[in-house]
C-alpha cells in the first residue's frame, strides 16, 4: 500500500506549491513523477518549474526530452514512469493508480468546489483500498497536517 497525502491548496497555486514539494523530494534523494490531466497543464508546469525562484533548479523532463530515464522529475499526461520514480505527484485531479509508489502527493485547488469534491471522492476510494492517508492544508507558514 502507498502513503497518500492530500494537499489542499488554499493560499497559493500549483505553480508555487509544487516546486517546494519537488525540491524536498530531490533533497531526500528521490525521483518524482508528476502526472497532469492534460497537455495544457503539463506545458504550463514545465515552464513554471524552469522559472520558479525557489528552489532555483528543478531538473526535469517530458516525453519530448532526450533520455527521459535520466530525469529526476518527469512530467507526463500518461502512465509511463521512465526513471522509476517512487514519488507520484497527481496534479489537479490527474488520475493515476498509487500502486507501486512509496508516496503519493494529490494536490488539488481548495478554491474550486468541483476540485474539492473530486478530491473527497479520491480520498474515499483510497481509504477503501487500504492506503495510509494524510491530509495537509496550506497555512501562512507552510503545510499543516490536519485530522
Amino acid at each position: 500500500m502507498s502513503e497518500i497525502g492530500f494537499y489542499h491548496l488554499t493560499r497559493t497555486g500549483l505553480d508555487k506549491a509544487l516546486p517546494a514539494l519537488l525540491g524536498r523530494t530531490l533533497a531526500a534523494g528521490e525521483k518524482a513523477l508528476v502526472v497532469c490531466p492534460d497537455a495544457a497543464l503539463l506545458a504550463w508546469l514545465d515552464e513554471a518549474l524552469w522559472t520558479c525562484p525557489s528552489p532555483d533548479w528543478l531538473p526535469h523532463g517530458t516525453a519530448r526530452t532526450p533520455h527521459p530515464e535520466w530525469q529526476p522529475i518527469y512530467l507526463t499526461i500518461g502512465a509511463e514512469n521512465p526513471a522509476g520514480a517512487r514519488f507520484l505527484f497527481r496534479a489537479a485531479g490527474a488520475a493515476m493508480a498509487p500502486e507501486g509508489f512509496a508516496r503519493v502527493f494529490d494536490l488539488f485547488d481548495g478554491n474550486d468546489e468541483a476540485a474539492v469534491a473530486a478530491a473527497r471522492q479520491r480520498w474515499r476510494e483510497a481509504k477503501a483500498a487500504g492506503h495510509a492517508l494524510t491530509y495537509w492544508k496550506q497555512a501562512e507558514t507552510g503545510w499543516v497536517k490536519a485530522g
